[in-house]
């Protein structure tokens, strides 16, 4: 039966019936109810269903419904955030496919809110162009909710193994200045994802000479309990294929710029703030390497705490396109990438903007925006 809840948490019966049973089935250890509804059904008290995250709050008891109304679910309860409209990842990989892992060793966590450590890998296929076909997160057990993000970025082909044999803190004054060569991002991981597969037609490209042998991963620890004595030892798993795709794929960032400029007052129910990729921008970076311009296939939208909702606008030509991208419900604790329904092309001469939603009602201090 179709019911929904007040403020008090009281459950009652919807008068407009819109959830119906497609199936059921029932042994010793499962129960399964299979249903269906409209994704709007113009019912005030149902949640309409977009392709923004949707938490689903689930209980049960072990017997069934009396006349007295539902019992009470006691510890039998949870949470989960998804997003039911995200197309399915197609799985064509083989069990069989070699991988690499690049992971953290005996990384001490300082006992501070926020620690980006990084550290220098070689990666080990060269000499024969390879697609990475998945990237899989490997968070040490029981680190979950301390490691926030991984970035990967490519390096510079100059850099010798001499670089490999230490990690350190990052955007730190005594960081290596190998480091600094190390600027475009090929992959990135936030909390909540899991792992990330390539479409069948388009791959990370490894192995050429053009192609990234030195890379940085970014692990950004977040630490807010000031815990002592944390040693972590996470990281990335990439599994990779002899057997080429018809596309490299690759990464553009637009958002707003990490500096001091770029704050939030206390106290405030919604501020909105805009990064503007602009037209000038991607005139330079496509024009003359991309001039058919370059194809979207997945989008991963990040903030904070503070964040409330995202929303990626595309503009061609001076008008506003469908949004590339949006999550009206962001879910800190649940950014995962958005595989795209169709593949959107963005061209020379285009414009982007992320438009990022806070709300620090429940804050007294100013907030200063973190990577």
């Amino acid at each position: 039966q179709d019911y929904f809840t007040d403020e008090n948490r009281v459950l009652r019966k919807d008068p407009q019936q819109d959830y119906h049973l497609e199936y059921a089935m029932e042994n010793s250890t499962h129960t399964i109810l299979a249903f269906s509804r409209e994704l709007h059904t113009c019912d005030a008290n149902d949640k309409s269903i977009t392709e923004s995250t949707v938490r689903v709050i689930w209980a049960y008891h072990h017997k069934d419904m009396g006349e007295a109304g539902q019992n009470y679910h006691g510890l039998n309860r949870g949470t989960k955030s998804l997003r039911l409209l995200n197309p399915e990842k197609e799985e064509v990989l083989s069990a069989s496919l070699p991988y690499f892992d690049l992971r953290n060793k005996d990384v001490p966590v300082p006992d501070k809110d926020t620690t980006y450590w990084c550290q220098m890998f070689k990666i080990p296929v060269q000499h024969e162009k390879h697609h990475v076909t998945k990237v899989e997160p490997l968070i040490q057990k029981g680190h979950e909710n301390l490691v926030h993000h991984i970035l990967l970025y490519q390096c510079s082909s100059n850099l010798n193994d001499s670089v490999l044999d230490y990690g350190h803190e990052c955007y730190h004054p005594n960081m290596p200045d190998s480091f600094l060569t190390c600027e475009t991002v090929i992959f990135a991981w936030a909390i909540g994802g899991e792992g990330f597969t390539y479409p069948p037609h388009v791959g990370l490209s490894i192995g050429t000479a053009a192609d990234p042998q030195f890379v940085l991963m970014e692990v950004h620890y977040d630490n807010p309990s000031y815990t002592e004595g944390l040693i972590d030892n996470s990281g990335l798993r990439l599994i990779y294929t002899p057997v080429l795709r018809k596309y490299d794929a690759g990464v553009i960032e637009a958002g707003l710029w990490v500096s001091l400029f770029h704050n939030i007052p206390p106290g405030m129910p919604e501020f909105v703030s805009e990064g503007h990729c602009t037209l000038e921008c991607l005139e330079e970076a496509l024009g003359a390497e991309r001039p058919a311009g370059i194809h979207v296939f997945a989008v991963l939208l990040h903030a904070h705490l503070a964040g409330r909702a995202i929303r990626m606008r595309h503009f061609h030509n001076g008008e506003e396109q469908k949004l590339l991208a949006y999550d009206d419900e962001f879910d800190f604790n649940f950014q995962e990438f958005q595989y795209l329904k169709e593949e959107r092309t963005i061209l020379p001469g285009d414009n982007l903007v992320t438009e990022c939603h806070y709300s620090t009602v429940d804050r007294i201090r100013m907030t200063w925006v973190r990577k």
